[in-house]
């Protein structure tokens, strides 16, 4: 496949990585150092131009393309790319934008049945940072969360606290949820498909597949301590802070909003009812412990800049505050900030790349989920009725498949399945499933 990449920051490069490996790909940026940069880190052909210029992407062999992503910095600019792109392409077009108002346009007109800005699809990166917050932090102690089979099922991945009680238990002696299957262990650079006796160790990332309700009993199992949030503190009226909210109150929440500018707290306010807005610096030591904040459940903290997302976290943890999340403007930092405190650190930059990587990704799935930096992949495959797995038995298609496969659940007629060795597999069966990066084209081509 024929792909053209407009723009070389963090989430175009990101994207670039992901599919030089099996496609062809060029990418487009103004900025001549970023383009040298990328031509000695990645196997792509790197050209120096604007994006929107039609001789750029002619240059970039537009015709023949087969996909074209368009992930500037600049919404208009994105936009602007993909109409340019269709006056001589048929390429499948999708922009970057960081504002949801570009967003609701493009799927009013998509849901007429009309053709908007020559975007054939459109990512919202304000709107996906918020999304991904309270889908995380909704599940206690999750650092990532997605779901699966229209919403029957639900991968998570956990960190495993030490004194937890799990830790240093077996897959065996932990397994006492039904409804739920290990479906790995991340320990540090290693990736292991967990087996009854292996051993699961304080500080493991553990990634769980199963029905909701399981996957949120086994994270109060890990943390008895922490509930379903309740109370909801949120930093920053920004696009993220106010989309964050919004959803919050969507849920039947009505979180705590403060806002430093008052202009902006005013419209806050009118838009969003539910929510208690409040004028003030989420810095101020003073103001916290006033309003008590560290009787939270959950903060989140979607102010201006990192270094305030990073010390109005900390300061709210320092105060008692149960669980923290924090928006990194930079991709880069996301761990520094874990590593420091910040339970959960979003990068809108990073979930925007992944989000557009998973849809690059879905001619052979129809649900992705990237896990650990594209180290392995949790796919929802459908088994057609001339599949060869069709009435074969878990126990023996694990022996056919790689290794590093788990099969995590089955939803089949409207249920869920977790499947045991015996279940045999059907056509139409949707199976959502755990496997490296390294052995996707394996096991897409054996389901």
């Amino acid at each position: 496949m024929h792909v053209i990449v407009v723009g070389a920051g963090q989430v175009g490069s990101s994207i670039a990585a992901s599919l030089a490996d099996t496609h062809d790909v060029v990418v487009i940026d103004r900025d001549g150092e970023r383009v040298d940069a990328l031509t000695y880190d990645i196997d792509v052909l790197a050209i120096e131009g604007d994006g929107a210029d039609l001789e750029t992407l002619r240059e970039a062999n537009v015709g023949e393309a087969d996909l074209l992503i368009a992930s500037t910095d600049d919404d208009e600019t994105n936009v602007v790319v993909c109409g340019t792109a269709k006056v001589e392409s048929e390429a499948f077009t999708i922009a970057r934008v960081k504002r949801p108002q570009y967003l609701a346009t493009w799927e009013h007109a998509v849901d007429a049945g009309n053709e908007a800005f020559g975007v054939d699809f459109m990512v919202c990166s304000d709107l996906l940072a918020a999304q991904t917050i309270v889908e995380v932090m909704g599940v206690p102690t999750a650092e990532d969360v997605k779901s699966f089979g229209d919403g029957l099922c639900r991968m998570a991945e956990f960190k495993v606290p030490a004194g937890s009680a799990v830790a240093e238990q077996t897959v065996s002696e932990a397994d006492r949820f039904p409804g739920l299957t290990f479906a790995a262990i991340i320990r540090g650079e290693e990736v292991i498909v967990p087996r009854g006796e292996t051993l699961i160790q304080p500080e493991d990332d553990l990634v769980v597949i199963g029905r909701p309700e399981e996957v949120e009993a086994f994270g109060a199992d890990l943390a008895p301590d922490q509930t379903n949030p309740e109370e909801i503190v949120i930093f920053g009226g920004s696009e993220i802070g106010y989309q964050t909210a919004r959803l919050f109150c969507e849920q039947g929440l009505c979180p705590r909003l403060v806002e430093q500018d008052e202009t902006r707290a005013r419209w806050l306010a009118e838009q969003l009812p539910e929510a208690t807005v409040m004028h003030h610096d989420a810095t101020d030591q003073e103001f916290l412990e006033r309003e008590n904040i560290g009787s939270a459940d959950v903060v989140v903290a979607a102010l201006d800049t990192d270094q305030g997302n990073l010390l109005a976290t900390l300061l709210a943890k320092r105060l008692g505050a149960d669980r923290a999340a924090a928006v990194v403007d930079n991709g880069q930092f996301t761990d520094l900030f874990e590593t420091v405190g910040v339970d959960v650190a979003i990068s809108p930059r990073r979930v925007t790349a992944e989000e557009i990587t998973r849809f690059t990704r879905t001619n052979y799935a129809e649900t992705v989920s990237i896990i650990e930096d594209d180290r392995a992949e949790i796919l929802e495959l459908e088994v057609s009725a001339d599949s060869a797995v069709v009435g074969e038995r878990v126990r023996d298609l694990a022996v056919e498949l790689p290794q590093s496969v788990v099969i995590g659940s089955i939803t089949r007629d409207g249920e869920l399945l977790i499947p045991r060795g015996d279940t045999e597999i059907r056509a139409g069966d949707h199976l959502v499933v755990f496997v490296e990066a390294d052995d996707v084209d394996a096991v897409t081509e054996a389901l």
